[in-house]
């Protein structure tokens, strides 16, 4: 029963309620432990075949593509939220291995969030890196991948601008090593 002569309590209105969307391009930001990256990359293939190869067919492909990897296996799950996979590496004498988690799958709006959480090529300073990235179409039937990349670091460590850098060059190096494919495989 309401208090007469009071006006209703209304509950506080929360950040979701504001109808706002923040975004950034090519924007580091660093906010306590918390190191963000925001970028494009762009592709000369359709958003669906790069989507199918970096997503669906990514366990099969990139061991073939990627020298150093040597095998990604599902060790939980089936490919949806929540599935775990572990990517292991060979560099010269040296094994290791990352888990790769699947937050979040679209296939028809081409989503694809995933974190790196756990393994002994995860550099001691970082808790876990996660990923949101989403294909949209780009010009000339071609595709921008844009990702947002944060990295969650442990105690009081920093990652400089070069490390950044560097994270990012090797996944937009991967993007362009998948293009490349596709476009020597235009029946893939």
């Amino acid at each position: 029963m309401a208090n007469a002569g009071h006006p209703s309590r209304q509950p506080p209105l929360l950040y979701k309620d504001f109808p706002f969307h923040i975004s950034y391009t090519n924007t580091n930001i660093t906010v306590m432990g918390v190191f963000t990256q925001v970028y494009d990359t762009p592709a000369a293939v359709p958003p669906a075949r790069l989507f199918k190869a970096m997503t669906l067919d990514f366990h099969n492909l990139f061991p073939k593509l990627v020298d150093t990897i040597h095998s990604i296996e599902f060790t939980q799950g089936n490919g949806g939220p929540g599935t775990i996979k572990k990517i292991t590496t060979i560099q010269g004498e040296e094994s290791k291995y990352v888990l790769h988690r699947v937050d979040a799958i679209d296939e028809g709006s081409f989503v694809y969030n995933f974190s790196i959480i756990d393994g002994s090529g995860l550099p001691e300073t970082l808790e876990k890196i996660s990923f949101e990235s989403q294909l949209v179409e780009g010009s000339n039937g071609g595709t921008i991948r844009k990702v947002h990349a944060t990295y969650f670091t442990k105690g009081e460590a920093v990652l400089s601008e070069e490390e950044l850098k560097a994270n990012q060059a090797k996944i937009q190096g991967l993007v362009k090593l998948v293009e490349g494919y596709l476009l020597a495989n235009p029946h893939y």
